[in-house]
């Protein structure tokens, strides 16, 4: 007999996170063995439970959804994670695939639509809307990963925040993007200007997208 998935379900929101478990507790090959409220939470309660799948909510209190993503990943790679987000936001997305997503959700999916992903991810296989699906190919690729050998002074996060300056994103749009703080964006920017000794965020641009950023 095939044993049924084991899902953690994580979401800040009681009514969508307790509806959401209620619905995946009616399918005979899947379990809910937890619910996370935040996505600290959500790391500890996987690593307690080792989920077969987790389903995680990109914007939480306490760790955002990506980050947790990339934790749970890190310290269980064989789970797979699935993310709801609002709406196909561009870098939320792609910065979700980068930190180990298999798919995502937008929230509103019917239940045959999240049963479905969580039987394709746990299987192996990946989820995404078409409109998104060149792109997130591209980056699973890894043709517009960011090369961190161009720029071994930097850190992964400032590579990763020196690709979206090269792509022409904004301070506000890069924090949106990889869910930080604003403040904290524009430190890592200052960095970057220091490392690299550019006298300012055009010449930096520049310098990236001759290294093969900013292409994605």
């Amino acid at each position: 007999m095939t044993q049924p998935v084991r899902v953690l379900i994580a979401d800040d929101h009681p009514i969508f996170r307790d509806g959401l478990a209620s619905l995946l507790e009616t399918q005979p090959d899947i379990v809910v063995v937890a619910t996370a409220g935040d996505g600290a939470e959500a790391v500890g309660l996987a690593t307690e439970f080792r989920p077969d799948v987790v389903v995680m909510d990109l914007q939480m209190p306490v760790l955002n959804g990506i980050d947790a993503t990339r934790r749970i990943v890190e310290e269980l790679p064989d789970a797979r994670v699935l993310v709801f987000t609002m709406g196909e936001e561009d870098g939320t997305v792609l910065a979700a695939m980068r930190a180990g997503a298999r798919g995502y959700l937008v929230k509103g999916a019917s239940q045959d639509e999240v049963t479905r992903a969580i039987s394709t991810v746990h299987a192996g296989g990946l989820v995404f809307g078409a409109s998104l699906a060149l792109r997130i190919a591209e980056l699973l690729s890894g043709s517009v990963a960011p090369d961190r050998s161009a720029f071994p002074e930097l850190t992964e996060r400032e590579v990763e925040i020196l690709d979206l300056i090269a792509a022409g994103k904004n301070n506000a749009q890069i924090a949106q993007a990889l869910f930080l703080a604003p403040k904290t964006v524009r430190n890592n920017v200052s960095n970057i200007l220091a490392k690299l000794h550019a006298t300012d965020r055009a010449e930096v641009i520049i310098r990236a997208r001759d290294a093969g950023l900013g292409g994605g």
